[in-house]
């Protein structure tokens, strides 16, 4: 079965470039939220922890 997708896969024109975008576009988001998770600041990740355990 994998030989019959991989011919069809392999007769399209262009396909290669598929893949090198999707690995690009999975770098630029987790660079993107790996910035973002170092800019918070500390209060507001202490408030967002204690968010379960609050009572009101």
């Amino acid at each position: 079965m994998l030989k019959y997708i991989k011919h069809h896969v392999d007769t399209i024109v262009g396909i290669e470039i598929y893949p090198i975008i999707s690995l690009l576009l999975f770098f630029l988001v987790f660079t993107v939220m790996l910035i973002y998770a170092f800019r918070i600041p500390k209060e507001s990740i202490e408030e967002k922890s204690s968010l379960p355990l609050d009572n009101d």
